[in-house]
């Protein structure tokens, strides 16, 4: 290991007790050509699996209110924690190896997942499809365009919305999802989301073969806990300060990043501990819910943290104001704001991006393939 990389680690570690956070952020992401010749050269840290390799990480250490940063190569990172007999070198073996394990569902690339609001208020689409029959026919239109994935749900949660009674949703959906089963060997390859943060909407779904549960409330629900770990499907466990009613009033953060991230982690650590195996799970850092404008950039500047979660990261970011002048805009003319988010977090290694837009974010995601991987 380098003087230089040796002393920054020790610098950032000096003091650091059992209580203080520790995480890496992969830095210097490489694709194609320079990712295999970085990891050939015995270099680098693999990101899920590849094909994206980070030359360096940074090292946050969270403790007594303060945060302390370095970045160092992923090698000296590697030599260091087999070396060095500090107490945080455990912590980050462990995350190391978090980010680097492949994840389930995902090997053959990115996943795109429509949006199918059955709903009258959604923000940017509430009423267009609160018909079944023209739900049904715009989850034609997406699997049309390019979706891996079809995300139906019933409850509008944009800000200020209000809940609605299971009984509702479960009626908005049900046709839905009743449809699609009986679509299901026409849709190879195809897979059914429920966006819901209802246990007895879940238990629905689930008996109509859907194979993702994304909830907004990461399973806080009454029941829903329960319902997941009778099931198999993956889940997405989103990060909401709040709730839709209340999230974007005054959010406070001491760190959105890190702050993200430990709500996370915390959910995962809960939801492994019920017995919910890790490789089911999906976390999404919750674009809008409960963030204002800096907010949400900040987390897009930081989507690759997330990946020492060791599960695959979703980002909903479709159509959102994200801050700026962005906000002013109507949701349907923030399409080009939506693809270049989309590529950027397609960059740092994000896995899944639920969209609205299916047909030109397939577009994004194929050029991005070409040029990480030929």
């Amino acid at each position: 290991m380098s003087d230089v990389g040796s002393h920054r680690l020790e610098e950032t570690l000096a003091g650091c007790g059992p209580a203080a956070r520790v995480y890496l952020r992969p830095d210097g992401i490489l694709a194609g050509q320079a990712a295999a010749d970085l990891l050939s050269a015995g270099r680098g840290l693999a990101i899920a699996g590849g094909p994206l390799v980070a030359a360096a990480c940074e090292l946050l250490i969270r403790a007594d209110g303060r945060v302390r940063r370095c970045t160092v190569g992923g090698d000296d990172l590697a030599t260091w924690v087999h070396e060095s007999g500090h107490p945080a070198a455990t912590s980050v073996a462990a995350v190391l190896e978090r980010i680097s394990a492949s994840r389930v569902g995902v090997a053959d690339g990115p996943r795109i997942m429509g949006v199918v609001n059955v709903t009258p208020d959604s923000f940017s689409d509430g009423g267009t499809f609160l018909d079944p029959v023209n739900a049904i026919a715009h989850c034609e239109s997406l699997l049309a365009g390019g979706a891996h994935i079809l995300d139906v749900g019933g409850e509008s949660t944009r800000p200020g919305a209000l809940p609605v009674a299971p009984e509702v949703e479960l009626a908005r959906v049900r046709p839905v999802l009743e449809a699609l089963r009986g679509r299901r060997a026409t849709m190879p390859g195809v897979e059914i989301s429920i966006d819901t943060r209802r246990a007895v909407v879940m238990r629905f779904a689930l008996d109509s073969g859907v194979d993702i549960i994304n909830d907004v409330s990461a399973l806080a629900g009454y029941g829903s806990v329960a319902v997941a770990v009778a099931g198999r499907a993956r889940i997405v466990l989103m990060h909401m300060q709040g709730t839709p009613e209340t999230m974007n009033d005054r959010p406070v953060y001491e760190d959105v990043a890190l702050d993200v991230y430990d709500w996370l982690e915390a959910r995962v650590e809960a939801c492994v501990a019920a017995g919910i195996d890790r490789s089911r799970l999906i976390v999404d850092p919750g674009m809008g819910f409960g963030k204002r404008g800096t907010h949400n950039l900040e987390l897009l500047r930081q989507l690759a943290l997330f990946h020492g979660l060791g599960c695959p990261v979703l980002l909903g970011v479709s159509r959102k104001g994200l801050g700026g002048g962005l906000s002013s805009l109507p949701p349907g003319e923030r399409v080009p704001s939506s693809l270049a988010a989309a590529m950027h977090a397609l960059s740092l290694g994000v896995q899944y991006l639920r969209v609205h837009d299916v047909a030109a974010t397939r577009q994004v995601v194929e050029l991005w393939r070409r040029l990480s991987t030929d």
